[in-house]
């Protein structure tokens, strides 16, 4: 490289990344946001940033961990954090780490990033396939853990015109762990007043730099539920001497989608799928019991515990009918109801100001509500939040896999935008915090 040439590239990278405020002292707001989200997203796609971010998410795909177990995770994360100077605690709920940047003093705003991996094979071969047998980062949570870093890394750098903290979470165990509510229950999000999330979306329909959401209900509330049914096994050519636990389990497969289909308002979007049926014994032998398991889903938590009474009903009820007993666990000590993810009003208008000023009008889309569940949602039950899907989809290439898929990848393209996105969606919230600090009826202080 000549001298010339040299010495134009180190004014570049001196004045992108020292020499230019992002906050203008200018009363204007909407002209200092717009300000904000234009440097954050030049930021986040210059390779300081950009190969950070990559590597970063590469090192945590190759050795993923299941809820609870995210300790190797942790400890990358918290290196990373140390690098760049910003404090922390941890452990929060086993393997979460909280870090804050700003002042230290109100206003809160969070951003948070799940961190947890899911128990798949990875079929894709490439250079950092996991390394871990049974298990794969096949959700994405490696590259929303890595953009909320990179966030981190760039709001650092201007950490002195933050106005007010912004708390990052790594949050364990979102995949059935309900994570998030643990988070919520260690009190590290008592002062928050807001939070801020999303969830890289594999769909042909929202390329890279493009993002989707809605205000209201996004995403379904959920349960599970397994059920054993006792009868009296016996020889299947005299039916007569048994009890059986396969009629009485067919007939309550065939009750529980009557609870939908009669009982539901359809205007009110629900669901019960029955997933499994077990039972043992050879094709002339009626055995004693038999085990069905399945999930169920709606937009409000009033749904979510009707069908979860009637669920109990019907299963014990047909299995009395056909002379049987029955055990019904919806498993909530190890996975409570998930409540539906329900975007606030006002955090979805300032979701709209900042995205469109970060990847343009014409990438901002809505979309439908979607019955798949997340564990964002009990953060929205204690505090305003904001929750959206990032496109991940080039428009040259294959088409990606879908989440939980053994091939999936993540277009690591889309990286950049959902870092300056949750850097700017942060930093605007807390600039105009006073308006925005009335959201869901409370200011800060009473929190």
């Amino acid at each position: 490289m000549g001298f010339f040439n040299f010495f134009c590239f180190f004014i570049i990278i001196f004045h992108v990344f020292v020499a230019t405020p992002i906050f203008s002292d200018s009363n204007n707001n909407e002209h200092t946001s717009s300000s904000i989200s234009t440097k954050f997203l030049d930021l986040a796609k210059s390779p300081e940033v950009f190969d950070w971010m990559v590597g970063i998410r590469r090192k945590i795909h190759e050795y993923p961990e299941l809820s609870y177990e995210e300790f190797k995770t942790s400890e990358v994360i918290r290196a990373e954090l140390d690098k760049l100077g910003i404090s922390y605690k941890h452990p929060v709920a086993e393997t979460g780490v909280i870090g804050y940047i700003g002042t230290g003093e109100p206003p809160f705003v969070a951003l948070r990033a799940d961190i947890d991996g899911l128990p798949i094979q990875e079929m894709v071969e490439w250079e950092h396939k996991s390394k871990v047998d049974g298990k794969m980062h096949a959700c994405g949570h490696d590259a929303h853990t890595a953009m909320v870093l990179g966030a981190a890394k760039i709001l650092k750098q201007h950490e002195d015109q933050i106005k007010g903290t912004v708390v990052l979470v790594f949050q364990p165990a979102e995949e059935g762990g309900a994570g998030a509510k643990r988070v919520l229950e260690s009190g590290v999000l008592d002062k928050v007043s807001a939070i801020f999330g999303l969830h890289v979306a594999p769909v042909h329909e929202l390329p890279v730099g493009h993002v989707a959401s809605k205000a209201g209900p996004l995403m379904a509330g959920s349960g599970m539920f397994d059920a054993t049914i006792h009868g009296k096994g016996g020889h299947a050519a005299m039916p007569q001497f048994a009890i059986d636990p396969v009629l009485a389990a067919s007939s309550i497969v065939v009750n529980l989608q009557q609870l939908v289909s009669r009982e539901a308002d359809p205007l009110d979007p629900q669901v019960l799928t029955v997933a499994n049926f077990h039972g043992d014994g050879a094709f002339n032998v009626i055995p004693d019991s038999v085990t069905i398991g399945g999930t169920f889903r709606a937009f409000s938590t009033k749904s979510i515990t009707c069908l979860k009474k009637r669920i109990h009903q019907v299963i014990t009820g047909q299995a009395a009918v056909h002379r049987c007993t029955a055990e019904v666990d919806f498993h909530e000590d190890k996975k409570p109801l998930y409540p539906a993810t329900i975007n606030d009003d006002k955090l979805h208008e300032h979701f709209l100001e900042v995205a469109k000023k970060v990847v343009g009008n014409n990438n901002v889309h809505g979309m439908e509500p979607v019955t798949v569940s997340e564990d964002f949602s009990f953060y929205q039950e204690a505090l305003p939040g904001y929750f959206f899907m990032l496109g991940m989809q080039s428009l040259t290439g294959e088409p990606l896999q879908s989440l939980h898929s053994p091939h999936f990848t993540v277009n690591e393209d889309a990286l950049p935008y959902g870092a300056a996105l949750h850097a700017s969606l942060a930093t605007t919230y807390l600039l105009n915090h006073d308006g925005a600090n009335k959201v869901g009826g409370k200011y800060h202080d009473e929190l």
